[in-house]
């Protein structure tokens, strides 16, 4: 296998470019928050990433520590891709270029695919904001349903998913239901989630201490 090209920079930006700056990298380490994934799911939920693409930056990816492969035991018998506490340790990064870039969604165009799952970072961070990160917070938009660990810190290297696509597993500590155009505002720092549940944008249930934060507003 040929070594990656570098910047051959003395500089951390330069150092860190090199592991992660490849197109695609970025976007598979946010799938991979979510837990350990199968090849197909990351194809299916990468809109765009041929298969040649997506395996190279894997076994990159793998090579830079940032992830691991591993066979899941029968019946599953299937190979699974996951993040290592390095490769975690790059949720901060994400949250913050997706709050950088949350300016640039605006109308969303004929183009663009959405997954329901693709709000769950900025939701992440307006329930911090909100004083309502704690517990599972499950999320259905007219996208989809998906749920948040709300008290995952942007700065934790510990194992375990952030979020994850479906209903929660259980009883959640509190549902959200709202929309992409909210999503969106919430993102680029518009409004707040106790703002949106006080003005209808957002409806929140449930009795866990999530739920009774967002209602405070």
């Amino acid at each position: 296998m040929s070594p990656r090209r570098s910047y051959d920079q003395y500089c951390s930006a330069a150092r860190a470019l090199d592991a992660v700056g490849d197109r695609w990298t970025l976007l598979i380490v946010r799938e991979l928050l979510a837990g350990p994934r199968r090849y197909t799911d990351l194809h299916a939920d990468l809109p765009g990433v041929s298969t040649d693409v997506l395996a190279s930056r894997l076994k990159d990816m793998e090579r830079e520590g940032l992830t691991t492969r591993r066979r899941l035991p029968p019946p599953g018998a299937a190979y699974v891709y996951e993040l290592t506490a390095r490769g975690r340790g790059l949720l901060p990064v994400l949250e913050a270029l997706g709050a950088w870039g949350a300016g640039e969604l605006g109308e969303h165009r004929p183009t663009d695919a959405v997954r329901a799952h693709w709000f769950a970072l900025p939701l992440l961070r307006a329930l911090r904001e909100a004083g309502a990160a704690e517990g599972v917070v499950e999320v259905r938009l007219e996208e989809g349903v998906f749920h948040l660990y709300a008290d995952a810190a942007a700065d934790s290297v510990e194992e375990g998913p952030v979020y994850g696509d479906g209903p929660a597993p259980g009883e959640p500590d509190a549902r959200l239901v709202l929309d992409a155009v909210t999503c969106a505002a919430l993102g680029r720092g518009e409004t707040g989630l106790r703002e949106a549940v006080r003005d209808g944008r957002a409806r929140v249930t449930g009795d866990g201490t999530a739920a009774k934060a967002l209602r405070e507003g």
